[in-house]
């Protein structure tokens, strides 16, 4: 069975409001006229808390929250988890009837915004913990710096491994679904992270969804797609497999853009979204 997961940002601007209220007309329609396979709307709060938004989360046509967990958050120190925020929002959420799809966020994009934990940033073995990525956000924005966790680095997805453990543990079947962001990244190719190749990062992300898709059994997995470094129209097939591997694994897939027919994504993810 196809699933969707339609998410509306909740969090900031005039545009937003107006296309969460067109949105709200259009799905406010009688179930019986269209059956029960309607999409599944979420309310995307960034990392606010629920309780925060409840009013409009009561409405009818709204499944849930979407809320970003940073990893920084809910590994405050080495070993020792946090998982409170989650609980508090799965509470707020549960009196209400509504579910919580979680992202899992390891990257930022802000210079100042760190989404890893301390030791992964000061400890030997992860060589940094993170490396310096540009985000071009488009539509006239100015490009952004921020940081992304080291995923190709063999030392922190281990640690990123553990984080996921703990979280399925605790949560799988509780929370409607858990989705790690997307895929893009953009280095300085004069001045690369340690050992970053364009293959190492494709496999560390592979590597990354399945081991959520094996720890998570019951509630749903999806990744965000959008680009990947080093590749342009699938000349290293890398959006090709990584569609067909999720495919296999029965691993969704989404992402955070909605820019029709943007050159760029209609030469990237889109063309297979389409598919």
């Amino acid at each position: 069975m196809l699933q969707y997961l339609f998410s509306i940002n909740a969090t900031n601007g005039f545009i937003r409001r107006v296309l969460y209220l067109l949105l709200l007309i259009s799905f406010n329609v009688n179930d019986t006229a269209y059956g029960k396979d309607l999409p599944k709307l979420f309310l995307f709060l960034g990392g606010n808390n629920v309780t925060d938004f409840k009013m409009k989360l009561e409405n009818q046509c709204i499944s849930g929250a979407q809320v970003i967990y940073s990893w920084r958050q809910l590994e405050p120190k080495k070993g020792v988890y946090n998982f409170l925020k989650i609980e508090k929002d799965l509470a707020a959420l549960k009196k209400i009837n509504k579910s919580l799809f979680v992202q899992l966020q390891d990257r930022s994009f802000s210079p100042t915004l760190y989404n890893v934990p301390d030791y992964i940033l000061h400890e030997a073995p992860y060589h940094g913990g993170v490396a310096l990525q540009y985000d071009a956000p488009g539509e006239g924005m100015p490009t952004t710096t921020g940081w992304v966790a080291r995923v190709w680095d063999p030392a922190v997805r281990e640690r990123y491994s553990l984080l996921i453990h703990q979280l399925a543990r605790q949560f799988d079947g509780r929370i409607y679904g858990i989705n790690l962001p997307e895929t893009a990244v953009d280095f300085d190719p004069k001045n690369p992270p340690l050992n970053f190749t364009f293959d190492n990062y494709f496999y560390s992300e592979l590597e990354n969804i399945l081991d959520l898709r094996n720890s998570f059994h019951r509630s749903l997995v999806i990744q965000y797609v959008n680009f990947f470094p080093g590749e342009w129209h699938n000349d290293h097939q890398y959006m090709s497999r990584l569609f067909s591997f999720a495919s296999t694994h029965q691993i969704g897939l989404g992402g955070p853009d909605i820019v029709p027919y943007r050159l760029a994504h209609m030469n990237n993810s889109y063309p297979f979204f389409h598919a």
